[in-house]
């Protein structure tokens, strides 16, 4: 994961205060996780449609904890594939703040296989951070900043049920950083 580059003038203050919002409040019952093993099982059995309904109650019962409006969601099959002369990329999931809609795909790209369900969790919780940053934060725009990384993996882990990790940035070109994933997946929790 790399976050984007900080904005030049416009908007840099809201970037700045994305980066600096590292965590998120989460609901002290197990109503994410139980939603997210129901989403496991939808996906387990191929249920495109089941997985959706999953999925809708997830970001419902996450949307009413927040105190933001719902957003709608839909599960698609394979992933989009785009492909160049030297790269290629899979669109796991996106959100669209002018009618509130989350699009993640259940299937691989390539091998149309069944997408694991961390992969799929995560990139749910991911687009939903996104909803939060315009709907609870006020954010202009919502960038892919360390504190959204860290805000989508404090409600990833919540949700699946798995200790939380503290995520070892390195800083790249152009004010970027990506996550250093050895040193990461190396610690055992925060």
């Amino acid at each position: 994961m790399l976050t984007d580059a900080p904005p030049r003038k416009s908007n840099l203050a809201g970037f700045q205060e994305s980066d600096r919002i590292t965590t998120l409040d989460l609901p002290d019952d197990d109503r994410l996780p139980a939603i997210a093993k129901s989403i496991e099982s939808a996906m387990k059995a191929e249920e495109i449609a089941g997985t959706r309904r999953a999925c809708a109650d997830f970001l419902k019962a996450a949307s009413k904890f927040y105190g933001v409006p719902e957003c709608s969601v839909r599960v698609l099959a394979s992933r989009p594939l785009r492909i160049r002369e030297q790269w290629s990329t899979e669109l796991f999931g996106d959100y669209t703040l002018e009618t509130m809609l989350i699009r993640v795909w259940m299937r691989t790209a390539v091998r149309k296989e069944i997408t694991s369900f961390g992969t799929f969790l995560s990139t749910l919780c991911h687009e939903f951070c996104h909803h939060l940053d315009y709907q609870k934060f006020g954010f202009a725009d919502s960038w892919h900043t360390r504190g959204f990384f860290e805000r989508a993996a404090v409600l990833y882990h919540h949700a699946r049920g798995t200790p939380q990790k503290r995520l070892f940035w390195v800083p790249t070109s152009g004010g970027r950083w990506r996550i250093d994933w050895p040193k990461t997946n190396r610690c055992r929790g925060i």
